[in-house]
């Protein structure tokens, strides 16, 4: 399967032109340079605080580059291509019904241009004609005391930019492994920026209103004022205009494409019975959200989060071929052929699909786990646990005994993986599920898991000695550990909402499990888990199992029932010990 999908991406990668990739590409570097260029200017603006001199000192270093020939280039062409992709992602919307967030970036990149064409049309306009020295005084004079209403406006568009630079920023990077660690400090960052920013440009306002009124430089004619202030005027609403007329050409040109794509539609059907017709060229999730058939899209539809999945039931013919980023989006999951993503799957016939990930209100979902992402795949360890020879225990007692023995040994369960930093993901007969490392790392999961499977067996031995006159031998338990990638999100219908794991890693740490009830062993952990966690445990038995739809066998060390255990994790027992 992971051949196939790998080999289906090469096929939509290989030596092709793949312009949705590079237009992404040039989004994101544009919106990095006005957002450098933003942050550049609040950071200058800060020095305020300590004076006006030091503020224009640091223009020579902040600021003056950007007015260089290559720095206005570099300002002003990303300005236009920024706000260009954004009308052609307007343009090529088939429905307008989106989540607020994703209305809310589209209409801040619109609103940006208008929001700073007066600030740097006039002071670059004025500065240029008249010849007048554009420092922080001059700046701040206007801005403060000639026009303060100018002033308002211009903060609220140094917040309006910046708020849309940092939602674009933590739509790109909320994916990393990193970024869950530094989002606190980012956002941090986030506010103190803009906050000492304007800070220091009230600071230097009550400075300015203390100072000698400006003097008009020698030559510079009350005509030659007008003259640049009536260009500033010209080129202002020049701009303003084209960029309206830019918008509402662009909502002209997609009337007319939906106009003519109404001639020739296509049926989306849901396996739940629902059926949405939408213009051929409409992507499925686009078909969700115009039928208001609830769909998750973590991202925004742009091919990343791969939350928005579908299994394709019927109508596969209809269907093109993965591109670029959907392909390697579905090779990085591991997906199976008849699984595509809804942003990114744009059918030319009919077609019936069913999302993979249930996108009920998040309300129903315990307040105790709304920080998981649904869907996201991270690298975890997953424990199982199990008791042996449980059927035989439970034979001829009163099931009230069974109650009871088992709540008894899930209350030892739980407290281990809690205690050692994991979530219990569910109880299934008289096994467990666990899962470690959704707030942490990899090898730290894989110690907490080892750490939880000896609490557990420590525990259990307490409780067989307190039950001993009870039941007719010890209790004893199997435990599997296994860690890798898996898909981790809420998962259920209705009020039946959990956080889960799916996928092989899940699947794989079940049969060692099973493994360990084979061998009589407390504990079977795959050799990743082991080295991922950087424990010694080289004194166990190594063991090849054949794990189900994989070619090669998988290596497991087998800690045996009698193994001893020291600061929590399992290690060989010595010659004087036994």
């Amino acid at each position: 399967m992971t051949s196939l999908l790998e080999s289906r991406f090469s096929r939509a990668s290989s030596g092709a032109f793949q312009p949705e990739r590079v237009l992404r590409t040039a989004r994101l570097v544009s919106g990095l340079v006005l957002f450098t260029f933003v942050t550049m200017h609040l950071v200058n603006l800060s020095l305020n605080l300590i004076s006006i001199r030091t503020a224009d000192a640091g223009l020579e270093w902040l600021m003056e580059p950007w007015q260089t020939v290559p720095g206005t280039i570099l300002l002003y062409g990303a300005a236009a291509i920024h706000v260009v992709l954004v009308l052609r992602t307007l343009y090529l919307k088939r429905t307008l019904k989106m989540p607020a967030r994703e209305a809310a970036q589209i209409l801040l990149g619109l609103l940006i241009p208008l929001l700073i064409a007066e600030h740097v049309i006039g002071v670059r306009v004025y500065g240029s004609m008249t010849g007048t020295v554009i420092d922080y005084e001059f700046v701040v004079r206007a801005l403060w005391i000639d026009t303060p209403l100018v002033g308002v406006k211009q903060v609220a568009a140094l917040l309006v930019i910046w708020a849309h630079g940092c939602l674009g920023l933590h739509f790109w990077l909320r994916y990393r492994d990193w970024y869950p660690a530094a989002a606190p400090y980012l956002l941090i960052g986030a506010v103190l920026v803009p906050v000492f920013g304007l800070l220091g440009f009230a600071d230097a306002g009550k400075v300015v209103e203390g100072l000698a009124p400006a003097v008009r430089p020698a030559g510079l004619t009350i005509d030659r004022i007008r003259e640049a202030l009536a260009t500033k005027d010209i080129l202002l609403n020049t701009a303003y205009l084209i960029t309206l007329v830019s918008v509402a050409l662009t909502l002209l040109l997609r009337s007319l494409r939906q106009k003519r794509e109404r001639r020739n539609q296509i049926e989306v059907r849901y396996e739940s019975g629902e059926i949405v017709r939408v213009p051929m060229g409409s992507s499925v999730l686009e078909a969700s959200r115009a039928g208001g058939i609830p769909h998750y899209s973590i991202c925004g539809g742009r091919g990343r989060c791969s939350t928005c999945r579908v299994r394709v039931i019927a109508g596969e013919e209809s269907l093109p071929a993965p591109g670029a980023i959907e392909a390697a989006t579905l090779a990085r999951i591991h997906a199976s052929p008849d699984v595509r993503l809804a942003c990114q799957l744009r059918p030319v016939g009919d077609v019936t699909v069913l999302p993979l990930l249930a996108a009920v209100h998040e309300r129903t979902v315990p307040s105790g786990i709304r920080a998981a992402t649904p869907g996201r795949e991270r690298e975890i360890a997953v424990l199982f646990c199990d008791i042996r020879g449980f059927t035989a225990l439970a034979d001829h007692r009163l099931p009230y005994d069974i109650v009871f023995l088992l709540n008894r040994y899930f209350a030892i369960v739980g407290r281990a993986v809690e205690q050692s930093g994991g979530r219990l993901d569910k109880f299934i007969g008289d096994g467990a599920m666990a899962l470690f490392g959704l707030e942490t790392s990899a090898p730290e999961a894989c110690r907490q898991a080892l750490n939880a499977s000896a609490a557990i067996l420590a525990d259990l031995e307490r409780l067989s000695g307190e039950l001993a006159g009870e039941i007719p031998s010890p209790l004893k338990v199997a435990i599997g550990i296994h860690s890798g990638p898996a898909i981790v999100g809420a998962m259920g219908y209705g009020g039946v909402m959990n956080v889960t794991a799916i996928g092989d890693t899940v699947n794989i740490a079940s049969r060692l499990e099973s493994v360990a009830k084979e061998f009589n062993a407390a504990i079977v952990v795959s050799d990743k888990a082991v080295d991922l966690s950087g424990l010694d445990l080289s004194g166990f038995d190594t063991i090849e199992i054949s794990i189900r739809g994989s070619a090669r066998p998988l290596h497991v060390r087998v800690v045996p029932q009698d193994a001893m255990f020291q600061n929590g994790f399992p290690t060989v027992r010595s010659e004087t010990a036994a």
